[in-house]
């Protein structure tokens, strides 16, 4: 409602939707609060902040809610979706050695259920669940990758109270329950216990090591208990058995202590037991055994107004398994060691603010030889009418060991490593980047930067970018890990022509170039574009295409929604998954064009009944 001195807005929340414990004299605590981006991103709230003091240590308190009547709320959603998929396949007969199939029209029905068994309890389940509407992850640059990319959770089932699992050491990661046939999850809070229990049986994909018809059974428990206001003490623990020889248990504990208003300690401890197969880079081969692991992280953080520091160790065994969670590195510890200083905001300054992080680190594997050491710096500018430009660069140590990548030479084998056991680099890197909003209309930002001295492991990238080590240009199929130029440049745009639609660009590129041959190792480019048009209310679509020019992948996905409740929803969606100039497989030859490598239509529908006792 615009009113002469501004304007107010009334929003109706149902209790039903909130988790709380009633009763009389309860207080809650609440805060409004609102930003401004025309006004250099300004926050304005109900409450008096004082930065560098915990929010939560600030929240309003609100009473007089004693007469809340509380309900156990029954939802059963079903679904079902209609699906017709095609694939290209081989074909001795064609001229390029394949033709795209068709197959027939599927039909596949699924059921969740939510019952909230006190407004602080719910129990989800689902059963034979569709995740067919979930947009697709973004591209990331997967060329002299190393180590796993991590992806976010989309699917809905499995954010709802995704915060109690949640931890630093990502114990859990529930995209590795990636096609649940069942999945059930107990979330709540009672008095000052948080708890979550979550079970699961994946339809793991089918590879060549997972024979077909096994299943995948996956738990996990989490309790925490609060101490006072703002600490706390937990433990995790997880199940996990993949066919028959693959099993892995988790158990630990973790905590937060709110030292003063400014000041936090909190820390994570877990140890892990799996039989599994294992390599083993003394004979070149995986063995069949159990391996004991631990992990543990810890960091002390002091937050003040314009100043912050913070102290952390980290580290996880070599036989650490964790394979309801996401770990990027096994044997590997380190220490890190962080600043922050900032200026006063001065709101009416063209030059608002200036916020500067440095930090130093170091890591070392379990026989104490050097993984890597940095030091970097970055500071941000903020101006007037939401500019923000940030500088940033630093100075690491890089060492890499053959036996982290294969085989470790002896008596009986050769190395891994063409040439030398192990490489080392000193590498100088920087960045630049800036960022501008002109409103709701338009808004970009760009960054730039580059590593000298940054290493291709000459693992190759594609077909289009072979292995181009002097190891590979002899002939060898060792790996021959050297350096070189990394030049990394990114550009986004966001234009909002009219409030219902909006349209997102990205361009993402990354070259490396090595010193010793002179060779581009690998040049990738990632074109993406996302539109959103919301019809009304209940009724959007959304598409998303995106081109990468290492492999030559052209995907895009389309969907028309109509969802006039929460559970009740259309969806009538395609996808394609094509490449441009891509390598064809099937005939050992890179396409001259466009080629259509698989495509899916589905339409998947559903209706919430809900019951109140």
């Amino acid at each position: 409602m615009i009113l002469p001195n501004g304007w107010s807005v009334e929003v109706k929340i149902p209790f039903k939707s909130l988790r709380y414990q009633a009763g009389k004299g309860k207080f809650w605590g609440v805060d409004f609060w609102r930003r401004i981006d025309r006004l250099n991103r300004e926050i304005d709230g109900w409450m008096p902040m004082v930065r560098g003091v915990s929010e939560l240590q600030q929240l309003g308190k609100i009473t007089g809610l004693d007469e809340i009547k509380t309900e156990r709320t029954l939802e059963i959603t079903p679904s079902v979706t209609i699906s017709e998929n095609g694939e290209r396949i081989a074909d001795v007969n064609q001229p390029d050695g394949s033709r795209f199939q068709n197959r027939p029209i599927g039909t596949d029905v699924g059921v969740s259920i939510k019952y909230q068994i006190t407004p602080n309890i719910t129990l989800d389940a689902a059963i034979n669940p569709d995740f067919a509407e979930v947009e697709a992850d973004a591209p990331v640059v997967r060329a002299n990758q190393r180590f796993p990319i991590f992806f976010p959770e989309k699917r809905t089932f499995f954010l709802e109270g995704i915060d109690i699992f949640r931890s630093r050491l990502q114990i859990v990661n529930t995209r590795n329950i990636a096609n649940p046939d069942v999945a059930v999850k107990l979330t709540g809070k009672i008095g000052s216990n948080t708890f979550g229990i979550l079970g699961a049986v994946d339809d793991f994909p089918i590879s060549d090591d997972f024979p077909e018809g096994e299943k995948a059974y996956a738990g996990v428990l989490r309790l925490r208990r609060d101490i006072g206001e703002n600490s706390s003490l937990g433990l995790f623990a997880t199940q996990y058995h993949r066919g028959s020889d693959r099993h892995n248990s988790l158990f630990g504990f973790d905590g937060k202590f709110q030292i003063d208003s400014r000041t936090v300690f909190d820390f994570e401890a877990v140890a892990t037991y799996s039989k599994r197969f294992f390599y083993n880079p003394d004979i070149d081969d995986s063995e069949y055994r159990g391996g004991t692991g631990v992990a543990y992280r810890a960091r002390y953080d002091y937050t003040g107004r314009n100043r912050g520091w913070n102290l952390s160790v980290s580290g996880r065994s070599a036989d650490y398994r964790a394979d309801l969670g996401f770990t990027r590195r096994t044997n590997s510890h380190g220490a890190d060691f962080g600043f922050r200083i900032q200026s006063e905001p001065k709101p009416r300054n063209t030059l608002i603010g200036i916020v500067t992080r440095s930090s130093l680190g170091i890591d070392i594997d379990e026989s104490g030889r050097l993984q890597g050491a940095r030091a970097s710096s970055r500071a941000q500018f903020n101006f007037q009418k939401q500019l923000e430009i940030d500088f940033s660069g630093g100075v690491s140590r890089e060492n890499l060991y053959e036996d982290e990548f294969g085989a470790r030479r002896n008596a009986n084998q050769l190395g891994e490593f063409f040439g030398e056991p192990d490489r080392a680099t000193t590498q100088v890197f920087g960045e630049v980047g800036i960022e501008k909003n002109f409103g709701k209309l338009f808004g970009f930002e760009a960054e730039l930067g580059f590593s000298k001295n940054a290493f291709d492991l000459d693992f190759g990238a594609s077909e289009r970018y072979p292995r181009v080590s002097p190891a590979a240009l002899l002939g060898d199929e060792r790996l021959d890990p050297g350096t070189g130029f990394l030049l990394r440049y990114e550009l986004g745009i966001r234009i909002q022509p009219t409030d219902p639609f909006n349209v997102r660009l990205s361009y993402d590129r990354r070259r490396l170039k090595r010193d010793d041959t002179g060779l581009i190792a690998f040049d990738s480019n990632i074109f993406s574009l996302r539109s959103t048009y919301q019809f009304t209310r209940f009724v959007f679509a959304r598409t998303r295409v995106d081109y990468e020019t290492v492999d030559g992948s052209l995907n895009s996905q389309h969907l028309f929604g109509w969802n006039p409740s929460p559970g009740t929803a259309f969806y009538l969606g395609y996808n394609d998954n094509s490449g441009y100039r891509a390598f064809n497989e099937f005939n050992n030859q890179f396409d001259p064009g466009f080629r259509r490598y698989g495509r899916s239509f589905f339409i998947r529908m559903s209706y919430l009944f809900r019951k109140s006792f």
